[in-house]
């Protein structure tokens, strides 16, 4: 993936109070940043279309052999599976699990620095770029993988409403429990000398127990279950079932207030941990 350069952060204008309002607005506009950044490059975003949908269709006819033999498989049913394929690949690029680096890079190259010295929360505003950019990826790389797949196979659509909203909720917190875990790889590089392999090594475990590579209900015994339970779930696997409708009542609002809690818990981590990172820099210079 071509590397796009971060942008320089939007200053404060003049008049403007330290409150709620003029806060929820600062990062508004570096989200609206966030998603004007990865606009700019239309060339990139429709050749991640094509190759998520190449691979759509890879991923999709090898789900239809394994379903040959056993119509049922932890639940799903053919039509399901197309649509987790279909659906998981849209959402690939939206919750971003693999090859995000932009923190730890500035962090190697000392440009942390002058980052820290901005009047914003550090975090917050890589959250709310983040956002941005999950917008841009949801509308001109989620939906058409999608919307090209169901042209070839019978995949399953909701006809309630509600279940669209939950679905983007659930979307939503994905992103925020994949920033999360993004940022502490990231700020690891205050103490690592190869961020690169630990970023490599957690997206290997993220692309198998999010539930991208296979659903996790495919996992045999109670494997499944103690996926379910782990914060990677969340990124992939618990908006896919959403949309599917798998969860009902109790179970779907269980699945959401996970989810909600991991992005809590991780978020807090990363703060605590950026916190601890803090006291080793040093600035040398006058």
């Amino acid at each position: 993936m071509r590397h796009v350069p971060t942008l320089a952060h939007p200053t404060l204008p003049s008049g403007w109070r330290t409150d709620a309002r003029a806060l929820l607005r600062l990062y508004w506009e570096v989200a609206r940043r966030g998603y004007r950044r990865y606009a700019t490059y239309r060339g990139a975003a429709v050749a991640g279309v094509f190759t998520n949908t190449v691979f759509g269709f890879l991923r999709a006819y090898i789900l239809i052999a394994l379903f040959t033999s056993r119509p049922h498989i932890g639940g799903y049913t053919v039509t399901d599976a197309l649509t987790y394929t279909w659906l998981t690949q849209g959402a690939l690029m939206v919750v971003y699990i693999w090859g995000w680096y932009e923190i730890a890079e500035r962090i190697r190259s000392g440009d942390v620095v002058s980052d820290l010295q901005r009047p914003v929360d550090f975090q917050l505003y890589w959250l709310s770029q983040d956002l941005g950019r999950a917008l841009f990826h949801g509308i001109f790389r989620g939906i058409p993988p999608f919307l090209l797949g169901a042209l070839v196979f019978h995949l399953f659509v909701p006809h309630a409403p509600t279940t669209y909203l939950l679905f983007v909720f659930s979307l939503l917190l994905a992103v925020c429990i994949s920033f999360a875990l993004r940022f502490i790889v990231n700020v690891l590089a205050f103490w690592v000398m190869d961020y690169r392999g630990v970023a490599g090594l957690a997206a290997v475990f993220w692309t198998f127990l999010s539930g991208f590579a296979i659903p996790l209900a495919i996992l045999p015994g109670g494997w499944h279950t103690v996926a379910e339970l782990l914060p990677f779930a969340g990124m992939v696997q618990t908006p896919v079932d959403i949309f599917l409708q798998k969860p009902h009542a109790g179970a779907l609002l269980s699945a959401l207030g996970l989810q909600l809690l991991w992005a809590g818990v991780l978020l807090v981590a990363g703060r605590l941990l950026l916190r601890a990172a803090l006291r080793r820099v040093v600035v040398q210079g006058g």
